[in-house]
């Protein structure tokens, strides 16, 4: 039988409503359902039983189906509050690609791919355990106000004009002698014509 179908015969007296995680618009509140089931892959002799967790959100209708090897006795709550952590997941990694510049690499090996992530994850480290710091005072504090807090905080050294047409130039001169090995390693490699 498909979940959708099963989820149509459950009775109304049987979802229990329980409030999973905090938001800014207030608990997130959801009605749960919880049933054992036995599914089978085609291809092991007989089928597995598992506990199918079934969502329902009750500000939007919007519905979610899982099923889960949670020990025997584990709560209904907290089955619901582990199934919720998904948004905080995904949420760390939009502010982490929007806010800290993790999908902002220009790398060409995996060692500098690793620095990269590496410095990602500490600056997101650093903004985490602010966040926490803080929370009593600015429970509202998001990875966004942080950055343009320290952008107006950090020390910032002004930069001339010509400062900038210097530090032009230096790359200006780095990409040449880029081009100008490849020239030359290319030319080692080309056969006498």
């Amino acid at each position: 039988m498909r979940v959708d179908k099963l989820m149509e015969t459950v009775p109304e007296d049987k979802w229990e409503r329980v409030t999973v995680r905090e938001s800014t618009e207030g608990g997130l509140i959801v009605d749960s359902y919880l049933q054992k089931v036995r599914l089978w892959d085609g291809e092991e002799n007989e089928a597995r039983e598992w506990v199918l967790y079934i969502r329902r959100d009750v500000a939007s209708d919007d519905v979610k189906y899982c099923v889960t090897n949670a020990p025997e006795g584990t709560s209904l709550l907290t089955l619901a509050r582990m199934e919720a952590q998904r948004f905080r997941i995904e949420r760390t990694f939009e502010d982490a690609k929007g806010q800290v510049g993790m999908a902002e690499y220009q790398v060409r090996g995996w060692l500098a791919w690793h620095h990269h992530m590496a410095l990602v994850m500490m600056a997101m480290l650093f903004m985490t355990r602010h966040r926490i710091l803080r929370k009593d005072e600015y429970p509202l504090l998001s990875c966004y106000d942080m950055k343009v807090l320290l952008a107006y905080f950090l020390p910032r050294r002004d930069t001339t004009l010509c400062e900038v047409l210097r530090q032009m130039e230096v790359r200006h001169a780095k990409r040449q002698a880029a081009s100008e090995s490849k020239a030359r390693r290319q030319m080692a490699v080309e056969p006498d014509g």
